[in-house]
């Protein structure tokens, strides 16, 4: 495969017979880095198409800005141009050589490997505990239903720490409900407020148990800020449990106008649970009867905190 000239790159310079105007930034800036790619790899357009098996036209377009490609030809570029989709398309990680750097040096890395990791990283950074101390800052994390409010407020009052449930705080902030936060301003403003009292919650509490919202875990950053400050515990319950103490509260919600909710619950729960599973601690909420579960979340608490049993 012939490598790119000076003359080449002359020869590429005029933009296909398009309009200019109106341009999307996005394809714009997607044209840019294809370029950028395709002469740090030494390729022709040509060549670059070939390999990608999509015509120079339509590379040239892509180029340009003026060519919205599908995602299959996309990927068909990125492998020509031996490059991650992600690179492609102007992911953050891939934004400097540093951080392709630190992407290569974790690719294909085990979970265990990737949570020393970033427990290693949080440390360096400052935003985890001093001296890799459990902090005493209890967080229950955990799909609605699995009992974060009831043992929560149980383990409070056992360790005589404040109990804060988050949405309660968040609505504080908002001043209106959870449901009006997010109908009224979107879900972009309910992870600002929740990021917030988060961070409130840290701020104020060095001593506290947090009954968080389920989908908490759904935010990186504010999923970060917790696992760095407190000692997390995921309360996993079965679904079934899960829906039947969310309707035993009142909430008839879930069941409303949605034959399929139980089916949408395990979904959320599939797609959660990977995140959960980054607590500190688990324990299942299902298992026993609530004596003998907050028995265990008690008992659990006091040995990670070398406190008294």
């Amino acid at each position: 495969m012939r490598g790119l000239t000076l003359s080449d790159e002359v020869a590429e310079t005029s933009p296909p017979d398009s309009p200019s105007e109106d341009k999307n930034p996005f394809l714009v800036a997607l044209g840019e880095r294809v370029r950028s790619l395709r002469s740090r790899r030494g390729m022709t357009r040509k060549a670059t198409a070939l390999a990608a098996d999509v015509s120079e036209r339509h590379l040239a377009n892509l180029e340009y800005g003026v060519g919205n490609a599908s995602i299959l030809v996309l990927l068909q570029v990125s492998n020509a141009l031996h490059c991650t989709l992600a690179e492609l398309v102007g992911d953050v990680t891939t934004a400097t050589p540093e951080w392709l750097m630190i992407r290569e040096l974790l690719e294909k890395r085990d979970e265990q490997t990737l949570r020393r990791v970033r427990e290693a990283i949080g440390s360096l950074l400052g935003t985890g505990s001093p001296g890799g101390q459990r902090s005493t800052r209890v967080a229950l994390i955990g799909l609605r239903g699995a009992g974060k409010s009831t043992l929560g407020r149980m383990l409070a009052d056992d360790l005589d720490y404040p109990f804060v449930e988050l949405s309660r705080e968040i609505e504080k902030f908002a001043g209106c409900s959870i449901s009006e936060i997010q109908g009224l301003y979107g879900q972009n403003a309910y992870r600002r407020y929740e990021r917030r009292a988060v961070e409130e919650a840290i701020q104020i509490y060095p001593e506290a148990v947090l009954a968080t919202p389920g989908g908490l875990v759904s935010d990186p950053a504010t999923f970060n800020l917790l696992l760095g400050h407190c000692t997390t515990v995921w309360l996993q319950a079965h679904p079934e449990d899960h829906m039947r103490r969310v309707v035993a509260q009142g909430d008839m919600r879930p069941m409303a106008d949605n034959k399929e909710a139980m089916e949408d619950l395990k979904a959320i729960l599939a797609g959660r649970s990977p995140f959960y599973s980054k607590a500190d601690l688990v324990l299942d909420t299902s298992a026993q009867a609530l004596g003998p579960t907050f028995e265990a979340l008690r008992s659990l608490i006091r040995k990670e905190l070398s406190l008294a049993q």
